[in-house]
């Protein structure tokens, strides 16, 4: 079982059989405004009551219910008394743990999918009669177990969505968590604010009373100590802990130099103004360039950039531990930009793979010498970024898309020099220029801008033969960066972007656009 995360809100638990959507179905949930944590399957009914939920949503999965093998659900979990809703997979584990009947008639539905409501109901109430729904699977609830009413159907499924209105059981066959289901998010909060008439009292401001409250107990007189890189996760954390303890806490700032144009002066100007933390900025640049030099290898490089960035933290960290024990109040506490998908994806006890180890999850030292302060830990992205706006940050810094932490270091194929940085920096100035006066920042996750330093075009540039580098333009659209779309930017940018850096940065000649989806590839090319 996964911890328990630092709320004291009781939770809607998502059981996950191994979907592509279980997080998104916890968003979807926190968006309607209550608050809900992921499970994995093999929870018992005991472990599951323990957390106290106030409702259940059991996941879709890859499986079929009926196979050997295949995810299961401690049927106990129907005892518990609590209102629980099927997704996909999940409407039918509950059907076959029921006692319905779900076969592989071979009729399958993937994709869009036109569904009719045939009962009037809670579930689907405020709903049209005729509707889009997103289909994904091969089997289907042949029939409804005992106590059930049928709500939906479609043309291959006759029982789509069912009801047990007593006991507060519901089921849909279709995904509501994704946009594609046109009603989708209606259905999950009839479900979450009238069958189980939950209200929405899930919010930033509570957030943050809850949280500040929390670290003032866990810290009390002591200090703290956090790592300020610039981006989201680490501003709104270290802002929030500012907020609890104020002058007990000090930021560090560490400059690698290679962070994107004016990022250093946004952090030492308009986050100190808004915030009026106490900031140790550390530059550290030429430390980085001169261990970088005449490597091109990009796991070598962030192995590199990692360990000097923790060797220049723990210099500064060594110095204020000296200041701080001189004045007889040691540093105990240390403060991490921790998000919920970080847990769950480094295999914080949800069932799922250990997808990669989070620098902030998996890979901290055994012999840390600090008690972590984690604020954002049960937080999703898009939450932070409101509760940054709460807290007062600068838009700059709250709407700013991810950026790696080993910066334009990973965004430089081939070796990092000064030269190929200054050159990287100007281009990814001009596109992120125009892509903000083009209104299309809400559009775009992310957008790297890479340099091809050991790749050479043939060009024409002031009627002369030139031979210089291709800069990559990489505009992607996700949701949770796990799975990723190219973003269709309109030609006029593309082609004002591409003039701008060809004119205006030297030697580069040539400017291309990056198609590729994720996967197979990915965001980054290092």
């Amino acid at each position: 079982m996964t911890e328990q995360t630092e709320t004291s809100q009781r939770p809607v638990l998502v059981v996950d059989f191994g979907a592509q959507y279980a997080q998104l179905i916890a968003r979807r949930v926190r968006e309607a405004g209550v608050y809900s944590e992921l499970v994995p399957h093999t929870a018992t009914a005991a472990e599951i009551a323990e957390k106290n939920p106030v409702g259940i949503i059991l996941s879709g999965g890859p499986s079929s219910v009926y196979e050997e093998g295949a995810p299961q659900l401690d049927a106990g979990v129907f005892d518990l008394g609590i209102p629980t809703l099927g997704i996909c997979y999940g409407f039918q584990v509950m059907a076959k743990t029921l006692g319905g009947e779900v076969a592989n008639t071979g009729l399958r539905e993937y994709g869009a999918t036109d569904a009719t409501i045939v009962t009037d109901n809670v579930l689907l109430g405020g709903q049209p009669v005729e509707q889009n729904v997103w289909m994904s699977h091969g089997d289907q609830v042949s029939a409804a177990p005992e106590g059930f009413e049928v709500l939906a159907r479609t043309a291959a499924t006759p029982v789509a969505a069912f009801a047990d209105d007593a006991r507060k059981f519901y089921g849909v066959q279709w995904h509501p968590e994704v946009k594609h289901s046109d009603h989708g998010q209606r259905v999950l909060e009839n479900f979450l604010h009238k069958a189980a008439g939950l209200a929405s009292d899930w919010n930033s401001d509570n957030v943050i009373t809850e949280q500040v409250e929390k670290i003032r107990a866990q810290v009390g007189s002591g200090r703290v100590l956090s790592a300020l890189s610039g981006g989201v996760d680490s501003a709104v954390s270290t802002a929030l802990v500012h907020k609890a303890v104020g002058d007990q806490l000090t930021a560090v700032f560490i400059d690698h130099g290679l962070l994107r144009k004016g990022e250093r002066e946004q952090v030492e100007n308009d986050y100190v103004a808004s915030t009026g933390v106490r900031l140790i900025t550390v530059d550290a640049r030429e430390t980085f360039l001169n261990a970088l030099a005449g490597v091109s290898d990009p796991e070598q490089k962030r192995k590199i950039i990692g360990r000097e960035f923790i060797r220049a933290f723990e210099k500064v960290q060594q110095e204020l531990i000296a200041e701080a024990a001189a004045e007889g109040d040691p540093i105990g506490f240390l403060v991490q930009g921790t998000l919920y998908p970080d847990v769950v994806e480094s295999g914080g006890g949800t069932g799922t793979a250990n997808i990669k180890s989070h620098h902030n999850v998996g890979g901290l030292p055994e012999d840390l010498q600090f008690e972590l302060v984690e604020p954002l830990r049960a937080l999703f992205k898009d939450e932070v970024r409101a509760i940054g706006r709460e807290l007062g940050l600068p838009e700059v810094i709250v709407s700013r898309q991810p950026f790696p932490g080993p910066g334009l270091g990973i965004r430089i194929v081939g070796e990092v020099t000064a030269d190929r940085l200054e050159i990287l920096r100007d281009a990814d100035a001009i596109a992120r220029a125009e892509l903000t006066k083009a209104g299309l920042d809400g559009e775009i996750w992310q957008c790297p801008v890479v340099l091809l330093a050991d790749v050479r075009s043939v060009g024409v540039q002031g009627d002369g033969r030139t031979y210089g580098h291709p800069i990559v333009l990489r505009p992607v659209s996700s949701e949770d960066a796990m799975t990723a779309d190219w973003t269709r930017l309109p030609y006029d940018v593309l082609s004002k972007i591409s003039n701008r850096i060809t004119n205006e940065v030297r030697d580069v000649n040539r400017v291309v656009l990056d198609v590729t989806s994720k996967p197979p590839g990915t965001i980054e090319w290092e």
